[in-house]
């Protein structure tokens, strides 16, 4: 679409339901390959808040997940015309909110190694560092200590067992919408959160 995107609200968590009757997703599809803002920001309206918590989920930065759901939204609108409802429209967005999410982490780790290094070799003054790869035994304590341990030890899941962790029990998807999002099976997905579910048993 030639015109400019239009400007998106913060995906902060927003309200919920709204009061008149929603336009079924086909139909906002249908308007927004017409080109319609307003069908534009009927989709951010019903699906900010999916998005948003979905990318926030997997890199827990209030920041980085508002950059992702805004990049979203403007992939969206700018590759809508070639949507040809394969998917639903919430496996679509679901699909751009992990695999966004997951690249923003992936970038923001090259950053960090590069800064690293730079600092080793002596490109500026700054000495780097980083905590270590395991968790402090006192990390085990009770209350909010040891839910951070938890959350810290679902980001190192393996990418496909983080997002199917993610989506089943933050997201409360059905494994047949997680199998829709990885483009995968049911089985496949059970594998998954079974694998996820044992890895992580070993530090409650």
């Amino acid at each position: 679409m030639a015109h400019p995107v239009p400007l998106l609200e913060a995906p902060s968590p927003p309200s919920t339901a709204r009061a008149s009757a929603p336009v079924a997703d086909a139909e906002l599809v249908a308007q927004l390959q017409q080109g319609s803002e307003a069908a534009f920001r009927a989709l951010v309206a019903r699906y900010q808040g999916r998005v948003y918590r979905t990318a926030l989920a997997l890199l827990r930065s209030p920041e980085e997940a508002e950059d992702v759901a805004q990049e979203v939204f403007v992939e969206v609108y700018q590759t809508i015309g070639r949507f040809r409802g394969e998917a639903s429209l919430s496996t679509w967005l679901y699909r751009l909110a992990t695999s966004g999410a997951l690249k923003s982490r992936r970038r923001a780790r090259t950053k960090k190694r590069l800064a690293y290094f730079t600092s080793l070799l002596g490109f500026n003054n700054a000495v780097l560092h980083h905590p270590p790869d395991h968790a402090h035994p006192l990390a085990l304590l009770e209350g909010q200590q040891q839910l951070q341990l938890l959350l810290d030890r679902v980001a190192r899941l393996p990418d496909s067992q983080q997002v199917a962790f993610t989506l089943r029990h933050e997201q409360e998807l059905s494994y047949a919408e997680i199998a829709a999002v990885l483009g995968t099976s049911v089985p496949a997905v059970e594998s998954l959160l079974f694998r996820a579910r044992q890895t992580l048993r070993h530090y409650l």
